[in-house]
């Protein structure tokens, strides 16, 4: 019987991945517009791409070393109007519409819920809080806390430090390498959020998650 649910938070609870794309086009905006000495934003956004994926998505110097790369000298103003368009950009995010309804009604079925996800803590619980769902979650479990990214060691990790056994578990997550096989590799059930293609190893997949809780009485 399961009576604990892990999240996965981006693309999973809100569609991170067109928030980013839509804060780092903001971004680039911000620059040029504040003087920056390319005119091509489709350029300087694919070359922000390659920095990201070099750097990995949690760094915090993508538009530094994007400037380094320019050969800008002077980048302070660059990177503050950078920076300053990407928070701003914060303000307009929102979980999926089925979301808060969602979390409310397994809440009050007796459902614990928890965050299991990879990425700084900081920057993961400014999300939770912004999306205005933080207070839904018993417990939120970050790779730079538990100290390694989501994998067998972490949910054994997260398990043993909530004394509570896999098989009563869920883990729903969009993606198959971290969120899934790990997840069912100590035990628990899993369900994949598609949006990506799916070598079909979670227990089940959906398209959304507003018909959740008649597929965890089903499991």
């Amino acid at each position: 019987m399961i009576k604990y649910i892990f999240f996965d938070i981006d693309d999973t609870l809100f569609p991170t991945s067109e928030f980013a794309q839509l804060a780092r086009k903001n971004a680039i905006r911000a620059m040029i517009e504040i003087g920056l000495p390319f005119k091509d934003s489709d350029e300087l956004y694919s070359r922000l791409l390659k920095t990201i994926q070099k750097l990995g998505s949690n760094s915090d110097r993508h538009f530094s070393e994007l400037l380094d790369e320019l050969k800008i000298k002077k980048p302070a103003r660059f990177i503050a109007a950078a920076v300053a368009a990407y928070h701003n950009t914060k303000t307009s995010i929102l979980p999926y519409p089925e979301v808060p309804r969602l979390l409310l009604a397994l809440r009050e079925q007796g459902y614990k819920l928890y965050i299991a996800t990879n990425g700084n803590a900081i920057k993961q619980w400014d999300k939770l809080i912004r999306l205005g769902i933080a207070l839904y979650f018993e417990d939120v479990f970050v790779s730079e806390e538990i100290g390694t990214e989501k994998s067998k060691e972490f949910f054994v990790k997260v398990l043993e430090a909530l004394k509570i056994k896999a098989i009563e578990c869920l883990m729903i997550g969009d993606k198959e390498d971290k969120d899934i096989l790990p997840a069912k590799e100590v035990g628990m059930r899993t369900i994949l959020r598609l949006g990506k293609s799916a070598k079909h190893v979670a227990d089940i997949e959906v398209n959304d998650l507003s018909n959740l809780l008649d597929i965890i009485k089903k499991l």
